[in-house]
């Protein structure tokens, strides 16, 4: 089940994590193409077809060259939030990977709304499922009914389903992709390249036994996605092999990310959510 009484912690944090939007740029902000808005930029020499109305006289006065004011477009940023919801996402300890993911995806909705953005919110397994994009409260109340009805299940198309998603994105964007990330590095590392330009977060949820595989003796373990079943003893030598395999795949996570100007972070869901969203935001 989704809770969001975080939410409420965000409002009496919202100062310090007001602080901090204008560097992650989740808020109202200035385009970079020049228009008539109400912010001034900088100045050029006046081509022919500029508009008149634009031509500082005062300048004129002083140097009798006709210098034209450049300004910023104020444009809204939409944010694009894509949950994974395959059947990997189902697992969990004490709260499912996919709730939490879940709840992470409505902080940054709740945020966008407290700072007048669009928001698209979707969610992907083997199938795509893209919510319209919504600004009042009362959507999002909607939203985080539904994914509650919601059961991650399937296989994931993690690399077709972002590839088709770009054609959703329109100017500039911020795009949220909350999931384990536990998919082929060369899928990813496409999928993330082909978002640059836009202002791309990448949140990996783990639950903690599966970070920290902190188990030992015999198991059956069963794929979540393809349902195939398989015996094995969990010992400090698999263990040990498990976890640098995982830390290795993070690494990668990390690199692919920074190379494509991303940000990428890496939570466990025995975190507590309030914790975990306000480092997101301020980290």
């Amino acid at each position: 089940m989704i809770d969001t009484s975080f939410l409420k912690g965000l409002d009496r944090f919202s100062i310090i994590i007001h602080k901090r939007l204008s560097s992650l740029r989740v808020g109202q902000r200035k385009s970079i193409a020049h228009g008539r808005g109400t912010v001034f930029r900088d100045y050029r020499i006046y081509a022919p077809g500029d508009d008149f109305r634009t031509i500082d006289w005062r300048v004129y006065g002083r140097t009798d060259d006709l210098y034209v004011k450049l300004f910023e477009e104020e444009r809204n940023l939409t944010v694009h939030i894509i949950i994974d919801y395959s059947g990997s996402m189902d697992f969990g300890d004490k709260i499912k990977k996919s709730d939490y993911a879940a709840m992470i995806g409505i902080g940054y909705a709740y945020m966008a709304l407290k700072n007048n953005e669009r928001f698209v919110l979707s969610t992907f397994s083997d199938v795509h499922e893209v919510y319209r994009a919504y600004k009042g409260k009362r959507n999002l109340i909607e939203i985080i009914r539904r994914l509650n009805e919601k059961k991650p299940s399937g296989v994931s198309n993690f690399k077709d389903t972002l590839v088709k998603y770009k054609e959703l994105i329109g100017s500039k964007s911020m795009v949220v992709i909350i999931s384990d990330f536990l998919y082929d590095l060369n899928d990813i590392k496409e999928v993330i390249y082909r978002l640059k330009g836009n202002e791309v977060k990448m949140i990996q949820v783990l639950d903690y036994i599966e970070k920290d595989l902190n188990l030992e003796g015999d198991f059956k373990l069963k794929d979540s996605e393809t349902n195939v079943m398989m015996r094995t003893f969990i010992g400090p030598f698999l263990r040990k092999n498990y976890i640098n395999l995982l830390d290795k795949h993070i690494s990668s996570l990390k690199k692919i990310a920074l190379d494509a100007g991303a940000d990428f972070h890496s939570v466990t869901n025995n975190t507590p959510i309030f914790e975990t969203f306000v480092g997101l935001l301020t980290t």
